[in-house]
């Protein structure tokens, strides 16, 4: 199959490797880029949390990275608990899952109640995961490390689609089906963008494209890339 990825470019050539090494023909078309976020991280925490393999890259040259890295970290999955153990965290935690299961974990091992955890996350989330902490009287405070920004399609995406030689996208975030929606407008090429078959990692995230009329959407049985990937063999056969 010739697959696109839309994600930011060293994600998705991470994930491109593994399709490439399956037998498929893999398109590398970021529709985001990360860019970090100026922040001041001055209080005391009694741990870290990470939704996203971006934050703790972001985190990766901040002076308070060897202090935090002492912490206790809880990441919702394999990639983000990965990420910070490269930049040094040594006590780190996947729930691997969905932020419902982040959420289970962290009550579960009941952080330290003398200081808030912290949530390093991007510009853009799903989800209120503080206030769902909140709810079991678990205290957390957000602080902003990157954004995701905006991409417009490149040209050998529009070339690519409107040659009808795409098979499949693989949707990671809302924010990238949002874009790939926007961007296939902006491009004058929506019917071509949303005929092809379109792998979401969640209902959530495939929205944008149900709302788009998209006529080929699957969803992965678990919100994690190894779910992902398994739509592909599906849609291959």
């Amino acid at each position: 199959m010739r697959i696109v990825l839309t994600r930011p470019e060293a994600d998705s050539e991470r994930t491109a490797k593994v399709l490439r090494a399956r037998g498929h023909d893999v398109l590398v078309a970021p529709l985001m880029r990360v860019e970090p976020v100026d922040f001041d991280l001055t209080s005391q925490w009694g741990g870290v949390i990470v939704t996203s393999a971006n934050a703790p890259a972001a985190l990766a040259n901040h002076p308070a990275r060897d202090e935090l890295c002492g912490l206790p970290l809880y990441a919702v999955g394999r990639r983000s608990a990965d990420a910070a153990r490269q930049i040094g965290f040594r006590n780190v935690t996947s729930a691997g899952g969905d932020l419902r299961d982040l959420v289970q974990v962290i009550c579960e091992h009941r952080a330290d109640a003398k200081a808030p955890l912290l949530y390093l996350a991007g510009a853009d989330r799903s989800g209120d995961l503080i206030g769902d902490l909140a709810v079991h009287g678990i205290a957390a405070e957000l602080a902003v490390v990157y954004r995701a920004a905006t991409a417009p399609f490149p040209s050998a995406l529009i070339d690519a689609l409107q040659a009808g030689t795409v098979d499949a996208v693989l949707h990671f975030s809302r924010r990238s089906a949002e874009n790939y929606v926007d961007g296939a407008k902006k491009a004058g090429i929506v019917a071509h963008a949303l005929a092809v078959k379109h792998l979401c990692l969640s209902a959530n995230i495939a929205e944008p494209l149900v709302n788009a009329r998209a006529s080929q959407i699957a969803i992965a049985k678990h919100p994690d890339e190894m779910s992902l990937l398994a739509l592909v063999d599906v849609a291959q056969g």
